[in-house]
């Protein structure tokens, strides 16, 4: 995917949201890698109560590989994480819909 800001720096503290609209976080950080001249991943700030915030049992940031953002632009758009099932069956209980 092309980035379509002039300067990697206009990324930061763009709002984080999933291609269904549910509120992300902010991009806190980037990983460049320089040798091939790509963006590896975003590290996106978690705010509180938000989807990934819930998600990940509010840690503060988490590591989105940039094959899942799909648009830069007034926003970042990732594409919607759905969790996995785990082996604990409370844990399965408690992210059933």
């Amino acid at each position: 995917m092309v980035v379509t800001v002039k300067n990697l720096s206009e990324i930061f503290n763009k709002e984080v949201f999933t291609n269904r609209g549910v509120f992300c976080g902010k991009v806190a950080d980037i990983e460049v890698n320089l040798s091939k001249f790509r963006i590896n991943s975003i590290v996106v700030e978690t705010g509180r109560g938000s989807f990934l915030a819930d998600m990940v049992g509010g840690k503060k940031g988490v590591v989105v590989p940039y094959q899942l953002v799909t648009s830069v632009g007034d926003v970042v758009i990732i594409k919607h994480i759905t969790p996995t099932m785990s082996e604990n069956s409370e844990e399965i209980e408690s992210t059933a819909i």
